[in-house]
């Protein structure tokens, strides 16, 4: 299990957005301007920065940061702050915030007082905001940023791609900064920008060294330059379009610039989470490659502006990863720190592009050895990454389509635009292998507030459009401004077959971090699945038992209190008196949510098995295959687990082993709970192929278990063993392949038909994580997975479980 996170709320954390101003003009989009020229700042900018404030030779006393405003609207900094970084950083240093409040003036100024130093004589004009960062004379960076949680990036290049910086100023020898550093700053002499406020993203081009001329929101201060700062009155389109700021690969030419009156009309608002609004085109190129659409970030403030409004868009072009720019993620190109003139309302959108079974390429993505494509000419003809991609922020419609991954608690639901793409029997995709990760795939995110509730193998009936966006949580999806009506497909929760007397029946189930804190319906639901729809088995594999206080981290590892409910449920809902075994963990050490301790637990009947209890287990001491007699084998603890001090265990969940007896007949069960695939890169990301960093762990963990089943059959070849739990991996995967090397395994997933192989749906992709495996000893095994979550939007765990029965 790993933690979900609403496309809305994703990758921005902390970081607050950047707002956009109406200007309030009327008018109507005219020809663009076939030549650029160099323009001011379409609204606040740092226009000054002095650090010599107080020291030797200084007449002012303080330091000070000033900000100006070119746009012809007060621009609001609720919060807003300064913040400064030294020249040279390290790993640790920190970034400085001062908070903002008010607003800039239009064609006004700004002033930050910072901090006093023991010399000069001179104070400045009565400032509208005051901080205490103490900033170098010569050297360092101030940032302009919406938000008053500090900085984390050290570097040029992560500090431009962080969607809340609007403008940066780094002087002296700054490695953060914008192009090259300003020079000419010192004890008495601050950095300014020229009256216009140009900025041309190049610190050195943009300020030069002089005489410190401080000035407030009141016009007081200044170096006998009376007049403010210019407002510029010119609405005509900038000289970009929004092709030519997308361009042809993933990552803008114009990334990090500031673009001016760039035209489109609104065609999505999201106003909540990342709140912003999507722009498009109704003019488009003849370029397939180039997006005629592009997101609007303005963050925490409410978008100003409506559907069909007609807008000229002023902005930093940015390329926002969501999880990071080390998380894998593709970037979504984005204008921040916008202004928007509204030019008319009411203006019909451009024509949503259809996406049928033909429209997306059945290639995925194309292919870097292991590299980023970022920089790869896209190919939208080719694969459905770059068709996707040279469709971001553009309008898009879907007709009826079947639901392949059920409404999420965030209210996201799965959709295939391919209908005939490998489809699974109860209506959902297949995912058959690394190179075929089903390219139909599209996720809807409502903007409607439409609450779907869709199970897989429901139908969206109707038409579904809106904008197409990216996140690292899923890919591509689109916010869709209109939803088509669920039509149900009348999928209902399997039952498996009740064993016979002679048949040992073994379950595995993952329950979802289970402990006391939960509602009890939880355990019920849970108790219900294992009664009525696994038959009560004889013995069940739990994975995520959580101790008893559940995410409380205050040391308790035991999960009596965990169990006796559990066990209570599945009484009351008619099922046997279960007894249990685990081994309790050491505190925090076996990874899951943090505080939470959890175990694999087994559950069985003991009017129908028996538990073999030898002493000697606990979470430190690894369990051996001990020779009994000339031909049997026994555990030298019952319950026991696998070597704990292998640092393949490390944060994970180390394998229960049991001794059991049914009907005369010895039988070993090996419960276990594989480290998750976190840290892996996303099947859309930019990494392709992707890195699987987290495999390397599991196939250490498959290792141990396969020498210890080994270990088991070198003592008795006939020794019937079940291994089964969450592997957290395909039956395809290398850990698998080592789980069952050499034949002393088999994987019961592979007896059923191909396009029946899950137990899991991820992004849509009905896949398998949990597995039943058994010895060569354990003949016909009649096998099933009890579907009965995973494809459904109300769920009591996000796995199903798998029983076998065993003559």
């Amino acid at each position: 299990m790993s933690a979900h996170i609403p496309l809305s709320l994703r990758g921005r954390g902390a970081k607050a957005g950047l707002i956009a101003l109406p200007l309030g003009i009327a008018g109507s989009l005219i020809a663009l301007p076939l030549t650029a020229q160099a323009a001011p700042s379409p609204d606040a900018v740092i226009s000054e920065v002095y650090g010599g404030g107080g020291n030797s030779g200084a007449s002012l006393t303080n330091d000070f940061i000033e900000l100006g405003n070119a746009g012809g609207a007060p621009f609001d900094l609720s919060g807003w702050s300064v913040q400064y970084l030294s020249g040279s950083p390290t790993a640790s240093t920190k970034w400085q915030v001062t908070p903002l409040d008010g607003a800039i003036p239009a064609g006004g100024n700004y002033l930050v007082q910072e901090a006093k130093g023991s010399a000069g004589d001179t104070a400045l004009p009565t400032p509208d905001a005051t901080g205490t960062i103490a900033m170098s004379a010569t050297s360092g960076t101030v940032a302009l940023v919406h938000s008053t949680t500090a900085l984390t990036c050290l570097t040029a290049a992560d500090c431009a791609a962080d969607g809340t910086v609007k403008d940066l100023a780094g002087f002296g020898t700054a490695v953060v900064r914008e192009g090259s550093p300003a020079t000419g700053a010192g004890n008495t002499t601050s950095v300014a920008r020229a009256a216009s406020l140009a900025d041309t993203d190049d610190n050195a081009a943009d300020f030069t060294g002089g005489t410190p001329s401080p000035r407030n929101a009141a016009g007081t201060g200044g170096s006998g330059d009376p007049s403010p700062t210019p407002s510029p009155t010119d609405t005509a389109p900038g000289p970009l379009r929004i092709h030519d700021i997308q361009g042809s690969t993933r990552i803008s030419p114009q990334s990090g610039k500031t673009v001016t009156h760039v035209p489109g009309v609104v065609t999505g608002v999201r106003s909540t989470g990342s709140k912003g609004y999507w722009i498009q085109d109704p003019e488009p190129d003849q370029n397939p490659a180039t997006s005629e659409g592009i997101f609007v970030f303005t963050g925490s403030a409410t978008p100003l502006v409506k559907v069909g409004d007609s807008v000229l868009v002023s902005g930093k072009v940015s390329e926002y990863y969501p999880g990071g720019l080390s998380g894998g993620a593709q970037s979504v190109t984005e204008l921040t720190g916008p202004t928007a003139a509204v030019l008319s309302t009411g203006n019909k959108l451009p024509a949503a592009e259809a996406v049928d079974a033909q429209t997306l390429p059945d290639a995925y993505a194309p292919q870097a050895d292991g590299g980023r494509i970022d920089s790869l000419e896209l190919k939208p003809d080719t694969y459905a990454l770059d068709w996707l991609e040279s469709r971001e922020g553009m309008l898009v419609q879907i007709g009826d389509s079947r639901v392949v991954g059920a409404s999420n608690s965030y209210n996201e639901t799965w959709i295939t635009t391919k209908p005939r793409q490998n489809p699974t029997p109860r209506g959902g995709t297949i995912y058959k292998g690394y190179d075929s990760p089903n390219s139909g795939r599209l996720l809807i995110t409502p903007l409607t507030g439409d609450k779907l509730h869709a199970n897989v193998g429901d139908t969206l009936t109707g038409s579904t459009a809106g904008p197409v966006d990216y996140s690292n949580y899923g890919g591509y999806n689109v916010q869709a401004t209109q939803v088509g009506t669920v039509t149900s497909g009348g999928l209902t929760p399997d039952v498996a077959k009740k064993g016979k007397s002679n048949e040992l029946s073994v379950a595995t189930y993952n329950v979802e971090n289970l402990d006391p804190t939960d509602p009890q319906s939880k355990f019920d639901r849970l108790a219900e699945g294992v009664v009525k729809n696994l038959a009560s088995p004889d013995i069940v594999s739990l994975e995520e038992i959580q101790d008893d206080n559940g995410p409380k981290d205050d040391g308790t590892v035991t999960a009596d209190k965990t169990m006796t409910q559990f066990i209570e449920a599945i009484k009351a809902a008619g099922g046997p008196a279960y007894d249990w075994r685990s081994v309790d963990p050491v505190n925090d050490q076996d990874g899951g949510e943090p505080g939470g301790n959890i175990r694999n637990v087994f559950l069985f009947n003991p009017k129908r098995v028996t538990f073999v209890d030898r002493p000697g287990g606990d979470s430190t001491t690894a369990v051996e295959a001990v020779r009994d007699g000339k031909k049997g084998v026994r555990l030298s603890a019952s319950p026991g687990r696998i070597n704990p001090a292998s640092g393949a265990w490390k944060s994970s969940r180390k394998p229960l082993v049991g001794e059991f007896v049914f009907r005369g007949e010895q039988i070993f069960v090996i419960g276990n709970h594989f480290n998750s695939k976190g840290g892996d890169q996303p099947v859309h990301g930019t990494i392709q192929p992707p890195v699987l960093g987290s495999e390397t762990q599991r196939v250490a963990q498959a290792t141990e278990v396969n020498t210890f089943v080994r270990d088991l059959l070198a003592k008795d070849k006939k020794a019937k063993i079940v291994v089964l739990g969450d592997m957290n991996d395909y039956q395809f995967s290398k850990p698998l392949a080592t789980l069952t090397a050499g034949g002393v395994l088999e994987d019961l997933i592979n007896t059923l038909p191909v396009n029946e192989r899950y137990s899991y749906v991820y992004d849509g992709n009905s896949q398998t994580l949990d597995h039943i495996l058994v010895s060569p000893a354990v003949k016909k095994p009649d096998y099933e997975v009890v579907r009965i979550n995973a494809e459904f939007s109300d769920q009591s765990s996000d796995h199903d479980p798998q029983v076998v029965r065993i003559k």
